[in-house]
């Protein structure tokens, strides 16, 4: 199976450039299924059930979240509604929505996507090695699905590839979303798990993480919130992750970053 995941959207540059790029890729890449992760798709703080439809109608199969999930209090009924839809598993018992799903794919595959989100430097969760851990128990690669994909929505460098080292051998991809900067570690696990830290924001690179400049930077120099923070609008750069798994078992064959916009080196795979 041919997979993208696409990182973290940030605000409308972000969302339109990613929903124009989609149709194009799945062509392209000849993609069998693609998550995007849209948790700053709304002027930056979550998203829409009205913005996830359109991100779905571009070529999203699933839309994952993080911690900004539930900035828009729309999505608290919308996310219980729509099975495409996804927040952290580990968000305590009795959160709306649900953090993982099993997808219809061609040619009668079945994905599976788990949404996690980190503890360290983050909001207090529940453990997110242990609810992965869980789901994994009633459903195997290779047996019961034919492709597993864990967003790890994290701050830690270091969280995440504990987690994707965790996976090893058990899942096709293990990839990061929330710092908005895409790493250089594309890389496959001894075991055939696909793992990169970081996948990036689809976003304004001419920014400090997809915000305007002018009051991240005043709050590091003043210590003050003189303003709200606002995406930057700049033409946007979409960042993903491009894997292709193995039919039989389900693990990674390859794994290559996926780039497009003006600010970074671009890199589409080729097929």
């Amino acid at each position: 199976m041919r997979l993208l995941f696409l990182g973290d959207l940030m605000g409308r540059s972000g969302r339109n450039a990613a929903t124009d790029a989609l149709p194009d890729l799945r062509q392209k890449l000849k993609l069998d299924f693609v998550i995007v992760n849209a948790e700053n798709a709304a002027s930056g703080f979550g998203t829409t059930s009205k913005i996830a439809g359109q991100v779905i109608q571009a070529g999203a199969d699933v839309i994952s979240g993080g911690n900004h999930t539930f900035d828009q209090k729309e999505l608290l009924t919308a996310i219980g509604a729509d099975g495409r839809i996804l927040r952290p598993v580990n968000y305590p018992p009795g959160t709306p929505g649900r953090g993982y799903n099993i997808y219809d794919a061609p040619r009668g595959k079945k994905v599976l996507v788990i949404n996690a989100m980190g503890r360290v430097f983050m909001n207090a969760m529940d453990c997110p090695f242990r609810a992965v851990d869980d789901i994994l128990k009633k459903y195997r690669l290779g047996a019961t699905v034919d492709a597993i994909v864990v967003d790890f929505h994290g701050e830690a460098t270091s969280e995440k590839m504990a987690m994707g080292q965790y996976l090893d051998g058990r899942v096709s991809l293990v990839v990061g979303t929330h710092s908005h900067i895409p790493t250089a570690d594309c890389q496959i696990f001894d075991k055939g798990t696909a793992y990169q830290t970081d996948a990036g924001m689809c976003g304004d690179y001419n920014s400090v993480i997809g915000m305007d400049k002018e009051e991240p930077i005043s709050r590091f120099l003043t210590k003050m919130n003189k303003e709200r923070y606002n995406p930057a609008s700049g033409e946007a750069t979409v960042c993903g992750t491009f894997v292709e798994t193995d039919d039989r078992t389900g693990l990674a064959k390859r794994i290559e970053p996926v780039r497009m916009g003006p600010r970074l080196m671009e890199h589409i795979p080729r097929i």
